[in-house]
């Protein structure tokens, strides 16, 4: 199961309690105060894990928390500090908070880590009250509570190529022939589901990651059809590749649907630069389409591999450009 979006509560961890205490040692009749601070909570961190793809652990699990620090005790001893805890998710998950919307922050590159939720300070013991005229002081503070927030975490896959296309218009076939991923090939609309990756091998050692996205239709950005859940997955792409059935009603109208769903999404998605890839070219049908910004055209059966080649080093120096 592929899921791209959970809210989750989080905690961390409330401080612990100062102590008071008075040291009691024989013949030390008046001893001073010795009450230790309390231990910090701990706090809650996002760790970006590349061995995760999906944030399924978040699904039935959506409550975390940090344990509390211990409480200060006599002889000045400071209570022990509580250890943060690291959740796993996938790189490019973006986080908000899910009551105000506001961006926490992206981790992009496996490894990085984000604070979310800051443990509570330990509080101070009575020996820090101690003064020239308050020699035995049995004020003391409470440990501070640790943040809660709820949460949004939205997955946006990273790849170098995003496929935009309408259902049926051929991107899983196309990313069969060019990788190793196996996405379900049938022919009726919405046969993709869920966003897949395929890596793409080149000659010399080069690769590239390719995004298969469900299919667009008109209205997506408003929500109609599976468009505006997994349109997020193409913004973090570097090159889209607009996808065009030559056996299409009206080719030149496809395209520009696409284009203008990808503008209505967001202004910087239609700002990437673009492969118009003509598709079925094994159906004997001939098409053309005029491009925005002079973006390249290929035409492709990923049938019968005709015009493979060509797509794969269009779409490289592209990338490289």
């Amino acid at each position: 199961m592929f899921i791209d979006r959970v809210v989750v509560q989080i905690s961390a961890g409330t401080g612990g309690s100062g102590a008071s205490s008075f040291r009691r040692e024989k013949f030390v009749p008046k001893g001073g105060p010795d009450g230790g601070d309390g231990g910090h909570g701990g706090s809650v961190w996002l760790r970006a894990d590349a061995n995760l793809a999906a944030l399924l652990d978040y699904r039935y699990h959506t409550v975390w928390k940090a344990e509390r620090g211990r409480h200060g005790k006599g002889k000045n001893m400071t209570g022990k500090s509580a250890d943060d805890i690291y959740l796993p998710v996938p790189p490019g998950t973006l986080v908000r908070d899910a009551d105000t919307g506001a961006v926490i922050g992206e981790m992009v590159e496996p490894g990085a880590t984000l604070l979310v939720a800051k443990g509570g300070r330990g509080g101070r013991g009575n020996q820090h009250f101690a003064t020239p005229t308050h020699q035995s002081p049995r004020e003391w503070e409470p440990g501070e509570d640790g943040q809660e927030r709820r949460l949004e975490l939205v997955l946006k896959l990273i790849a170098d190529v995003g496929l935009l296309g309408e259902p049926n218009a051929g991107k899983s076939t196309l990313l069969t022939a060019i990788s190793a991923a196996r996405p379900k090939v049938a022919d009726y609309p919405f046969t993709t589901l869920e966003p897949h990756l395929g890596v793409v091998p080149l000659s010399d050692n080069r690769t590239f990651v390719v995004a298969d996205i469900p299919g667009i239709i008109e209205g997506a950005h408003e929500g109609k059809g599976l468009g505006l859940k997994f349109l997020q997955h193409v913004e973090r792409t570097r090159v889209i590749a607009v996808l065009v059935p030559v056996d299409s009603p009206d080719p030149q109208a496809t395209y520009d649907l696409l284009r203008k769903e990808a503008a209505a999404y967001s202004a910087e998605l239609a700002a990437k630069p673009h492969v118009v890839v003509l598709t079925k070219a094994d159906l004997g049908v001939t098409a053309a389409v005029r491009t925005d910004a002079g973006a390249p055209v290929v035409t492709i059966s990923a049938v019968s591999r005709a015009g493979v080649p060509d797509l794969l080093e269009t779409l490289w120096k592209t990338l490289k450009s």
